[in-house]
């Protein structure tokens, strides 16, 4: 997994695995998943992610038991 912050977009990708990219929907406003060719979910992608994530620029991560 992989996230990635752009702060001259204020965008927040968040990539769950590497592979292309067949559709994209915007699920939610402001949030658009991608689908590979296989139907599963890639990628979200956050927009206007500074109004919803606080410190966008910063990242916790936590694996359960």
């Amino acid at each position: 997994m992989k996230v990635i912050y752009d702060p001259e977009t204020d965008t927040l990708m968040i990539y769950l695995r590497d592979e292309r990219i067949k559709e994209s929907d915007e699920v939610r406003p402001g949030v658009i998943a991608d689908y590979g060719y296989d139907g599963g979910i890639v990628s979200f992608e956050l927009l206007r992610a500074s109004k919803v994530v606080e410190n966008a620029n910063e990242m916790q991560f936590a694996v359960g038991a």
